[in-house]
């Protein structure tokens, strides 16, 4: 017969499929220290020796790193999807740009969607505390503040979407979307749009996702990000317009 005795699981192995979990779901994230041994043990309820039988075990599995009199972090499990100098290429060259603002617009899209069915009410507190402190960096008009928490707010937005891979593979492509925000403001910027126009688009979203309006937050999002590719569209052709225009210029000085 194929049955066995039932065996009580080892306190090391609850440790572990916590810890996984806690991993897997993106609370502890990337780069991330772990308690002091003493006081992660208290908080786990565990004895010191099966933590660190735990521990062995997850660094094993490749999940968790011990960095030599700094303690133990958790492993950055897909490092960046796209790398430093391809991430500048896409954000210097139009097609890219805008292939990047299309990609998160169907994701980003989805996620709010999912976000308003299946995010916790602490889900969309995390969105909305992070929309009120671009309200107040919008005070302080620092471009470089105000693109990390735009990122930081719509990577709150995939996260409150609580599909595992989705939240894995766009924290990875976190340094891109990073980029791609701040390049995008700094266009943005040059031509003169307002920057009031993006903060209402964001509290746009914000508003949606808090009522748990999942039409309403995806077309939000839809509106803000092509909101954003009109306004590159803009610049590229104004960019276009001015190199005709020295060209015809450089041309009469020379009749």
């Amino acid at each position: 017969m194929p049955f066995q005795k039932i065996q009580t699981e080892k306190l090391s192995q609850a440790v572990v499929r916590q810890i996984e979990e806690l991993i897997l779901e993106g609370i502890l994230r990337p780069g991330e220290r772990l308690p002091a041994e003493r006081e992660l043990a208290d908080r786990m309820g565990v004895s010191r020796p099966s933590l660190r039988e735990a521990i062995a075990e997850l660094q094993d599995k490749g999940l968790l790193v011990s960095k030599a009199s700094a303690g133990i972090f958790v492993a950055d499990l897909v490092g960046t999807a796209v790398a430093p100098a391809l991430a500048q290429l896409f954000s210097d060259h139009s097609k890219a740009v805008f292939d990047v603002i299309a990609f998160r617009r169907d994701v980003e899209g989805l996620a709010a969607e999912r976000a308003c069915r299946y995010g916790s009410d602490t889900d969309l507190a995390v969105v909305g505390a992070i929309y009120a402190k671009m309200e107040r960096a919008h005070l302080k008009r620092n471009p470089t503040d105000e693109s990390d928490l735009d990122a930081e707010f719509h990577l709150s937005i995939i996260e409150a979407s609580h599909n595992v891979i989705m939240i894995h593979m766009m924290r990875s492509m976190y340094e891109l979307v990073r980029k791609g925000v701040f390049y995008n403001r700094q266009v943005m910027f040059r031509q003169k749009t307002t920057r009031d126009a993006l903060l209402i688009q964001h509290g746009a979203i914000n508003t949606a996702l808090q009522a748990r309006d999942a039409s309403a937050a995806r077309a939000a999002i839809v509106a803000h990000l092509d909101y954003v590719a009109g306004s590159l569209e803009d610049d590229l052709k104004a960019a276009e317009n001015e190199s005709i225009a020295r060209r015809r210029l450089e041309q009469e000085h020379q009749r």
